[in-house]
């Protein structure tokens, strides 16, 4: 099927849509109308560009006539019109392609980011509250909420391990792409003879789960409570509020004790239990593809290094995409935009060439 033909029927869907929006009985039926007027809302910018493609096709055509015109003037005219149309129609075919894309449904979910420490000891540990600190910034600049939900501190300022809920619009569409080992090299500040160290710290960004999409037993949950360990105030080290979720047919445990409430601190582990269960399920189903196809639309993997953050040379390097910036003091605060976009950019590219390839193939 061509791009045309997918556009027809976007053409035709949208206005399917239009014409049961004006039934009252549609209206009538909340669930069915929000249902019906969230599909058009997401149709509406496919069928806007594909009418700016139409309008400008036909002056590029209009204009390709005229060079066969008597009067040279017209003939000139059309000639300067036609370079800046036909740039102006490959750009929007292009931006059609990209909107045809199958859409991840996870896209617009909230995120459970895990960021551990790896190799390089305590300062592996002061990196993973840096970046926790970097991901923060970006959250509060795009005016998500952001709340941890599971920390293990050292005594550096740092952390072992930090989980947190990241809540806004398109969370996860924008974070993505973060998962994987970052590593840092720099001149720790317990380092007295100047040398730069190289540390390893990784990060899963996990959709988070909808019951919906997990089939999941109540009584495969196992819940212990114990005494909280480690700092903390009044209640915390001196009531059973610390829990430890135990899925048993996986093995899989999450521990929380960040709060004073048993409660809130189950709530907290299951959450973040869930979303690990779904990560393994798509994980399994993503192994499943063949090879071809993962290398054609990239696979994800979180054993892979991604980034370099060298603060000798002030610069952060992306591997994936062949991308360095010489601004890490500004991308260490949230300035993380640029490099986002880019790796966005990258796999959209790749999804194309890959969507291009089946239909070549069909």
């Amino acid at each position: 099927m061509s791009i045309f033909d997918k556009l027809d029927d976007v053409i035709l869907r949208y206005r399917e849509i239009d014409v049961q929006l004006s039934d009252q009985s549609v209206f009538n039926d909340m669930k069915r109308y929000h249902g019906l007027t969230s599909e058009r809302a997401k149709l509406a910018p496919i069928v806007e560009g594909y009418e700016r493609f139409k309008d400008i096709s036909r002056q590029l055509d209009d204009n390709k006539k005229l060079l066969s015109d008597s009067d040279e003037e017209i003939r000139e005219l059309a000639r300067e019109e036609i370079g800046p149309l036909t740039e102006q129609k490959e750009k929007i075919e292009q931006e059609l392609q990209v909107l045809l894309l199958p859409k991840d449904p996870r896209n617009d979910r909230n995120v459970i980011l895990e960021i551990r420490a790896g190799t390089g000891g305590d300062e592996a540990a002061l990196f993973v509250y840096d970046l926790f600190r970097m991901y923060s910034k970006y959250a509060e600049s795009r005016g998500w909420r952001i709340e941890i939900m599971s920390q293990s501190v050292t005594g550096l300022k740092g952390f072992k391990e930090v989980i947190a809920l990241i809540e806004g619009q398109g969370a996860y569409s924008q974070l993505r792409y973060e998962s994987g080992v970052h590593r840092v090299q720099r001149v720790p500040d317990t380092e007295t003879q100047g040398r730069i160290h190289t540390s390893a710290v990784t990060v899963a960004v996990l959709p988070e789960a909808d019951d919906v999409e997990l089939d999941c037993n109540p009584a495969d949950f196992k819940y212990d409570v114990y005494r909280s360990s480690g700092p903390g105030g009044q209640s915390v080290n001196t009531t059973d509020s610390a829990v430890r979720v135990t899925h048993i047919p996986t093995g899989l445990i999450v521990t929380c004790q960040d709060e004073k409430s048993q409660l809130k601190n189950k709530t907290k582990g299951l959450k973040i239990l869930k979303s690990r269960l779904l990560d393994l399920a798509q994980q399994k189903q993503h192994d499943e593809i063949s090879l071809e196809r993962k290398s054609m639309v990239g696979s994800g993997d979180r054993s892979e290094r991604i980034r370099t953050y060298n603060f000798p040379q002030g610069r952060v390097s992306d591997h994936r995409i062949n991308l360095t910036l010489y601004k890490i003091e500004q991308i260490m605060l949230g300035d993380l935009q640029e490099i986002i976009d880019s790796l966005a950019a990258h796999y959209q590219s790749e999804a194309l060439q890959a969507s291009a390839k089946s239909a070549a193939n069909a």
